[in-house]
């Protein structure tokens, strides 16, 4: 599961505790299903100053890529893999072709759930937000999904994603490439430039005033 949510609705911090306890809730609701069900998520809180957060259970991730393709942020999975490629002992690439890639530490529905949130982050003027679940990243390469998203309508950018992902599930490539079949779920968001406050016009000026004493 993932999420947007404007903080400027609540307020930081309010907001923040809002999050948090609603997680924890949503960890309670699934745990009382007894199903032994479990779900991953990722949320982004934006406030009115551009600047943006992160809270995140298992390996749903959330990246941010400037203009140029520079990725700015990019969250860890709660996984072994994930772990792995952090902790720099395999590298994206090997990442995808990994036996172990379906495999999580970390989700909503567990009682050793725990909530990672990141720092502050300041976005830029044409940042573009990808909030996404692992059928995403485990079917493409992080150069492929920054070279779809960094630039061009958001629209066609989140049509050519969903192209690409379906084609790699079906197998529909080079055996080479990554194929995973699993669900996708993404949202796409891009920070506008702020608006330039056009100057005010001057007044008028005051018409003059003539005085007549009546001489």
């Amino acid at each position: 599961a993932c999420e947007g949510v404007p903080e400027r609705e609540l307020g930081g911090e309010l907001l923040r505790g809002a999050i948090l306890n609603g997680i924890e809730r949503a960890n309670a609701a699934v745990k009382a299903l007894g199903l032994g069900a479990g779900t991953t998520l990722a949320i982004v809180a934006i406030d009115e100053d551009r600047t943006m957060r992160t809270f995140h259970v298992g390996d749903s991730t959330v990246v941010v890529v400037g203009q140029r393709g520079r990725v700015k942020l990019q969250t860890v999975s709660h996984s072994p893999v994930g772990y792995a490629v952090e902790a720099g002992l395999i590298d994206d690439e090997d990442a995808l072709h990994h036996p172990d890639l379906h495999l999580i530490s970390n989700m909503v529905g567990s009682e050793r759930m725990r909530i990672e949130v990141g720092a502050r982050l300041s976005m830029s003027a044409r940042d573009t937000l990808l909030i996404a679940s692992d059928g995403i990243f485990d079917n493409l390469y992080m150069h492929e999904v920054v070279e779809q998203i960094r630039r061009g309508p958001l629209e066609h950018a989140a049509a050519a994603l969903i192209g690409q992902v379906n084609a790699r599930m079906q197998g529909r490539a080079d055996e080479d490439l990554p194929s995973k079949a699993d669900d996708m779920t993404f949202i796409l968001y891009r920070q506008r430039p702020k608006r330039r406050r056009k100057p005010k016009a001057p007044a008028p000026p005051t018409p003059p005033v003539k005085a007549d004493n009546g001489g």
